[in-house]
């Protein structure tokens, strides 16, 4: 059964990658080595793995990365801390007083 990982990558300039792969260890390589030069992580190495989960099913994979590439820094920070207590308050979407 192939494995496929969602993973997390803090960049020098102190902002994340999401991204999904099948060979981890490979595809964090190629960032390292700025194997694409168009890539978002090109320029901003070193580049740090700071999270990752695996997964059998794809798609369950990829709809993963699709959702965490639009949380906030913020949200990603404690998902990447384990806390995921506060994952669903950093969800909610913030109301100006009036």
């Amino acid at each position: 059964m192939k494995t496929y990982y969602v993973y997390i990558l803090l960049c020098s300039d102190n902002t994340y990658y999401t991204g999904v792969t099948s060979n981890l260890n490979d595809r964090i390589e190629e960032h390292r080595t700025g194997k694409y030069k168009d890539s978002y992580t090109f320029s901003r190495r070193p580049i740090k793995l700071v999270y990752h989960c695996q997964f059998t099913n794809p798609n369950l994979a990829i709809s993963l990365e699709k959702q965490v590439k639009k949380w906030s820094s913020q949200k990603k920070r404690a998902l990447i801390d384990g806390e995921y207590d506060k994952l669903p308050n950093l969800s909610k979407k913030k109301f100006g007083t009036l």
